[in-house]
This record gives C-alpha cells, structure tokens and sequence, in this order.
C-alpha cells in the first residue's frame, strides 16, 4: 500500500516539476519577444529623427521615406512574429540603403546630428540581433521541451503551443544592398 502511495505522489511531484518548467520556458520566450518588441519600438522610433536629418541631403530619395513611413505603420499593426519578421527584415535593408547612399554626402556624413543618429541605430541594430539570437535560442529551448518525452505528455495534457522562431522570410534581406549613385541630386 505504502509503494502505491510513494509511486502516485512521485508521478504527482513529476507533473508539477514538469508543468512547472513548460510554464517558466513559456515566460521566458515570451520575455524573449518583449526584448525585440522594445528594441524593434526604439528603432522605430529613432528613424523620424533620422529620416528628417537625412531628407535635406537627399531629396530624390523620397521613394525610401515613403517607404521607411509605410513599414513604420506595417509594424503598428502587425500581430505575429513572422509578420514583425518581415517588416524587420524589410526595415533594415531600407536603413542600409540610406547609410550607403549617405556615404555620397560629406556634408550630411559631417552632420554631427546625423552622426550620433547613426550611431544609435546601429547600437540598436547589434541590440536587435542580439535580442533575435536569445528569442530564438529561447523558443528552440522551449518548443524542444514540448516535443521531448514525458514533457510532451504534460504539454498536450495543458495545451502548451509551439513558438515561430524570427526569420526574415524576404530574399530582399539576404541580399546586398544595391547603391546607384547616377541620381545624385545637384
């Protein structure tokens, strides 16, 4: 009678350890997210300074503000993380093409506003791939708890879902930023 007891309460103390460990890898990854939300909202958020620094400089670039105004909106209204994956990826290629197209302009490259603007987006830039590489190692972690056994039993018993890792799914990030110089405006 005593061994039943002992067998029941050990399976009991295994589930709650189990439960326990998806509940706080969940927290985590969801922690993991906010981290690139809030550093994805900083870029953001510095780019309206940066684009109005720039927008002097480069008038016959206007294509790429409306651009960079219309991904700003995308990101206010996107849900999931493929969704904010793409807009990222789109975004950064967008502020690669203003930071090579800039290198035409000593004047605006001499702009000390434009010079610490750049700076911090690229401290955010090296911020955000840093928040990716934790999200994404976070979520491997937890998704692998969702499939290994006897985890994966607790998981389905409770409803814990897979996590989308964050990927840019645009060809257009992978490539190198193309730089036409032949419109420079006079």
């Amino acid at each position: 009678m005593w061994i039943i007891i002992a067998i029941i309460v050990v399976i009991i103390v295994a589930v709650i350890i189990m439960y326990n460990s998806l509940v706080s890898a969940r927290i985590k990854v969801d922690n993991a997210w906010s981290q690139i939300d809030v550093q994805l909202q900083r870029r953001f958020d510095l780019i309206p300074n940066f684009v109005e620094t720039v927008k002097g400089y480069m008038a016959h670039e206007s294509e790429t503000f409306e651009k960079i105004a219309s991904l700003r909106t995308s990101w206010a209204n996107a849900n999931s993380v493929s969704e904010k994956a793409n807009l990222d990826g789109e975004l950064s290629n967008t502020l690669k093409t203003i930071m090579a197209v800039s290198e035409s302009y000593p004047d605006l490259k001499a702009n000390q506003n434009f010079s610490e603007l750049s700076e911090e987006l690229r401290n955010t830039e090296n911020k955000i791939s840093f928040s990716r590489q934790f999200y994404n190692d976070t979520v491997t972690m937890y998704n692998e708890k969702l499939q290994v056994f006897p985890s994966n039993i607790i998981a389905s018993a409770f409803h814990f879902t897979p996590r989308d890792l964050f990927e840019t799914e645009s060809s257009e990030a992978r490539k190198n930023v193309k730089v036409d110089f032949s419109q420079k405006a006079e």
